[in-house]
């Protein structure tokens, strides 16, 4: 390119450059991008071989990349010295999605996902701390390394990015100035959600990271300050390196192994309770970080941060200056899980996990001859604040299995969907007490009509291969939602055939099928098929489901 010249293709899906036949290690650029440059609607294919090939280089320059594609590269992106806007590009396929070198540059809502063994989504590095790049409102998905490392140098801004690494660290800091971090969401990572393990002066506000057991959280050096941050289901929530404590404060540190490290004594200010967003679990749909009406986190913040609408801020994703404004919802707890029945001196003992709701209020417990409808006042047996229930069954003069399920209450009165059925089975004799039923089972799917996902709950009553089909009336797969070997217990599968879900769904690469534009309204079946260890079936079912538009 000539300074000064835009460069404009039909689209990312009809406009291509491909230099696959003609990139070398001398010549790796497949477009040389100079000053005051505009550059969009291009699918830029680099190179086969990802030791070398840069999508676009860009050298001591201003200017605009925008709306383009880029795969098949060492890099997508390399900005050096620059001050370019990089705005809405797609970028897969390839080893580091976009590297900055000594540059101010913007980086904002494009969407990198690697599908090979790459290094990072952002590279940020610098030979000073003159220089403070903006990384603000990007989709960092499947990616094998670092999904942001900060090299050295720099003071970077790195705010409201989605962050999913498959195997080392959400966002990584080494050493310079300082750097701010805030408002990120960053998934499932291997090792760490945030880390920086040097002397840099770290401000991280707002972040929220859901893990997995072997993760840990935050693990940060002495000059950092964390403040109202969320961290679950990890190793450790919150942690440090040295003997130095940083500042930590306001946070929520939850459902951890560990919540704050040994060494870590948290101050009054931190927490340690459910967050209450709406949807965190992925079996439910896409995660929702936004706070409940009654959440613990509402207000609960750094007093001296504000939120957008000027109130103290929130705990979590959505609050401080960076976050939202926006409605607290009033939701129905989560469904009682884990329901088992125990017969006790012919007396049914059922025991459920315990509600975490800072606004739960109760259980009540629902038994009938057949399979429960909820809301029927005539099949409620009682109420409790407990997780754990006594009921004496009626005479039954023939064999009679009994049907129970539990649903939870909050203050406000809401109640949630049931827990999965449990069976007792009476023999009609007297000689013999009644017999707890934990066998395999597909149940009813949740809600029925649906719009646009419901929910599959099973039952295995061993360990087995389980493969979970969705088939439309003429019998052709629509989806296949389970094809793996589960443990025993109980287990929920949800199908919401939706654009935004099969995108998730593939970065963990599931077979999707159909999608909800390829499907109509009508009648689908689900069919559950399982296998034991040596492959033979063991149990089957199948059931019918409404989809209504």
């Amino acid at each position: 390119m000539i300074p000064g010249l835009s460069l404009i293709g039909a689209g990312m899906d009809s406009c291509v450059i491909d230099t696959r036949q003609l990139l070398t290690l001398q010549n790796y650029k497949s477009v040389d991008m100079k000053d005051s440059c505009l550059v969009k609607g291009f699918y830029i294919i680099s190179t086969n071989n990802f030791d070398y090939g840069y999508g676009i280089y860009t050298e001591e320059l201003s200017g605009l990349i925008t709306e383009n594609k880029f795969s098949n590269a060492n890099t997508g992106i390399i900005l050096r010295y620059t001050d370019v806007q990089v705005f809405e590009n797609y970028i897969f396929n390839v080893k580091r999605g976009v590297s900055l070198v000594n540059s101010n540059s913007i980086v904002r809502k494009n969407l990198i996902t690697q599908n090979v063994e790459g290094v990072q989504g952002i590279r940020i590095e610098a030979f000073s701390s003159n220089y403070t790049p903006i990384i603000d409102s990007n989709y960092i998905l499947n990616v094998y390394d670092k999904g942001i490392y900060k090299f050295f140098g720099s003071r970077p801004i790195i705010k409201n990015n989605y962050i999913q690494v498959k195997y080392d660290t959400g966002i990584e800091l080494q050493e310079s100035d300082s750097a701010k971090v805030l408002n990120n969401v960053i998934v499932n990572p291997g090792y760490y959600g945030i880390n920086n393990p040097t002397y840099l002066n770290l401000i991280a506000e707002n972040n929220y990271i859901i893990g997995k057991p072997s993760l840990n959280g935050i693990i940060v050096g002495p000059n950092s300050v964390i403040k109202n941050n969320v961290v679950t289901n990890a190793n450790i929530g919150i942690g440090k390196y040295g003997t130095v404590n940083p500042v930590i404060q306001f946070n929520n540190s939850w459902n951890n192994t560990t919540n704050y490290e040994n060494g870590l004594i948290p101050d009054s200010t931190n927490l340690s309770v459910d967050p209450m967003i709406v949807n965190d679990d992925t079996t439910q749909g896409d995660l929702d970080f936004h706070l409940q009406k009654y959440s613990p986190l509402i207000d609960a913040g750094d007093p001296t941060i504000l939120d957008r609408d000027g109130s103290r801020s929130d705990i979590g994703l959505y609050g401080g200056p960076y976050g939202w404004t926006y409605t607290y919802q009033d939701l129905a707890p989560r469904p009682p899980h884990n329901l088992t029945a125990q017969i006790e001196e012919g007396i049914v003992k059922l025991t459920w996990n315990k509600n975490t709701e800072a606004d739960f209020s109760h259980y009540r417990v629902y038994r009938d001859t057949s399979t429960i409808v909820i809301y029927d006042s005539s099949k409620i047996v009682g109420e409790t604040s407990d997780t754990v229930f006594y009921d004496n069954l009626p005479p039954a003069n023939t064999e009679t299995r009994f049907y129970y399920v539990v649903t939870a209450f909050d203050n406000q009165g809401n109640q949630s969907y049931p827990s999965e059925e449990i069976v007792v089975m009476t023999t009609g004799l007297t000689e013999h007490p009644p017999i707890g039923y934990d066998g395999y089972r597909l149940m009813s799917n949740y809600p029925n009509p649906f719009n646009p996902s419901t929910v599959i709950p099973y039952r295995l009553k061993e360990a087995g291969y389980v493969k979970l089909y969705v088939y439309d009336v003429k019998g052709e797969l629509v989806r296949v939602l389970v094809n793996e070997w589960q443990e025993r217990g109980y287990y929920e599968a949800l199908f919401n055939p939706t654009n935004a879900e099969r995108q998730r769904a593939n970065s963990f690469e599931v077979p999707m099928g159909k999608t909800y534009s390829d499907i109509a309204t009508g009648v689908y079946f689900y069919m559950i098929q399982v296998y034991n260890g040596n492959r033979i079936p063991v149990f089957s079912d199948s059931g019918k489901m409404i989809l209504l538009k």
